[in-house]
């Protein structure tokens, strides 16, 4: 779809969607297991926040392959490695469709590793872990409110031609969370799934296994996402840096 529509952000439409199919899918399949239950309702959780968000920032339509593309890959796309038709479809093929897709899978999968204590009762570490994701998906929560505000008004002054004055100069929210970490949203982000990781933990009594995986290769998709969307945000705002 995105080669045929020229928007590349598909993949980024069942990003908030896909992994709580899978996590409902293993607890159907372990016959609702009480962690396991647990697992997918907190995935759900994270999956409705995020959904909203990327619904009011536009990202859904009533056409399915359209709404709003990632603002990275337009300016991705005028890296000169990328200029050529053939390398940016590949790129679209090998990285964001498959390679995003099987992230997605991945950083899901401590609900198949914690099957492996499916007697296991309920612990300590579960309820931990649940507190955790609850606390980070607020986090997120606040985190985007606070950007879609800012945007939201300073846009509403762009449109009425009102001049940008105090932080609405600077072009960026750099208040609340904001303020205090450069990606508060980001951050929130991979620690829900490194909490989430905790469930296998709690399940088996292995506080390093294999399913961690998914959530270290997610820890590095969002070094390179951070590094490039601040290499484009130094270069519109003089003040970013």
């Amino acid at each position: 779809m995105g080669e045929i529509t020229g928007n590349y952000s598909q993949v980024d439409k069942i990003w908030s969607i896909i992994p709580a199919v899978y996590v409902w899918y293993f607890a159907f399949t372990s016959n609702f297991n009480p962690r396991m239950t647990l697992m997918a309702i907190m995935v759900t959780i994270w999956a409705v926040r995020l959904t909203y968000n990327f619904s009011r920032r536009g990202g859904y339509s009533l056409i399915p392959w359209k709404g709003e593309e990632d603002y990275r890959w337009p300016v991705l796309r005028q890296n000169p490695l990328f200029k050529n038709r053939i390398s940016w479809g590949l790129f679209n093929l090998l990285f964001i469709s498959t390679y995003q897709n099987g992230l997605i899978f991945l950083f899901t999968i401590p609900v198949l590793y914690a099957w492996k204590g499916s007697d296991l009762p309920l612990n300590t570490l579960d309820y931990s872990a649940a507190g955790l994701m609850l606390f980070f998906v607020a986090i997120e929560f606040i985190a985007d409110q606070q950007q879609f505000d800012f945007q939201t008004e300073k846009y509403r002054r762009i449109n009425a031609g009102e001049p940008l004055e105090g932080a609405y100069a600077k072009g960026f929210v750099s208040a609340g969370l904001w303020g205090m970490v450069r990606h508060p949203n980001y951050a929130a982000e991979q620690s829900v799934w490194l909490s989430f990781y905790l469930f296998s933990v709690a399940a088996t009594g292995d506080w390093l296994n294999w399913s961690l995986i998914g959530g270290i290769l997610l820890i590095l998709l969002f070094i390179g996402s951070s590094d490039f969307s601040e290499k484009i945000s130094a270069g519109k705002y003089p003040a970013y840096a």
